[in-house]
């Protein structure tokens, strides 16, 4: 008896494959797509964004990088993987070592990014952004002696980031979007890089919003307001000291 109910059951089963959803070719699920929020045409500036960009931030679903390299001229960002940099990549390495190159790190020698601006050193600059959690860009950095030599500038903004359904470490934290549409901004001295490349983002979390997530505040905040329900770990007291050094409030 049991086995003819089995058989039944098997028998019933639907002899097609279940209907996939639809799939844009350059983001997401068409039902989450942001593509008509990208800047149209691309925006065209004369620096250029270099992402090394951590294995693991290829695999969420919920990157920022594709807006960018979507958001600007072909060749106006690219993108590098892997944890290892340059390895064996020549051209990579060759932007690296370039003068006109700089690293978006906040350390004790990083110079102020509007400084640099206005000094107009080079009429075109590479600046390389480290993409991933902030315990794998540490990791990237600490890794990578070739980093470290690079001249170092910084981001000076008490902005809250757009990215409201992603928690960020603190206040001061930025997307890897959004870094680089701020940057872009000071560089180029014009804000339509700040206003239009982050609206795929916003797109997104709008959607997902409708959709039930919900809006994420800062460990920062919500310690701060007695809201944060997890123990403070060493690794997240260490990174509100560093938000303090180099986002004084």
């Amino acid at each position: 008896m049991l086995e003819a109910e089995v058989l039944s059951d098997l028998a019933n089963l639907p002899a097609d494959p279940p209907k996939m959803r639809n799939v844009c070719d350059k983001c997401e699920p068409c039902s989450v797509c942001w593509c008509s929020a990208l800047p149209n045409p691309p925006l065209c500036p004369k620096h250029r964004i270099v992402i090394l960009q951590h294995p693991a931030e290829e695999k969420r679903s919920l990157r920022t990088a594709p807006m960018l390299k979507l958001g600007l001229e072909h060749d106006s960002c690219i993108i590098f993987r892997g944890k290892r940099f340059p390895g064996h990549n020549k051209d990579l390495e060759q932007i690296l070592l370039q003068p006109n190159t700089l690293l978006l790190w906040p350390s004790q020698e990083s110079v102020d990014l509007a400084e640099v601006a206005s000094e107009k050193s080079f009429p075109s600059l590479n600046l390389v952004l480290l993409d991933g959690t902030w315990p794998q860009a540490k990791t990237m950095y600490s890794g990578n002696p070739i980093l470290q030599k690079i001249k170092q500038t910084k981001l000076l903004v008490k902005e809250c980031s757009n990215y409201i359904i992603r928690t960020q470490p603190t206040d001061g934290c930025l997307s890897t979007l959004e870094t680089a549409a701020e940057a872009l901004s000071i560089l180029e001295n014009n804000c339509i890089y700040k206003e239009k490349l982050i609206n795929p983002l916003k797109s997104l979390c709008k959607y997902q919003l409708q959709n039930g997530a919900v809006s994420h505040e800062s460990k920062e905040f919500r310690i701060k307001n007695n809201s944060y329900p997890k123990l403070v770990g060493k690794r997240l007291n260490k990174v509100l000291k560093s938000a303090e050094k180099f986002h004084p409030s």
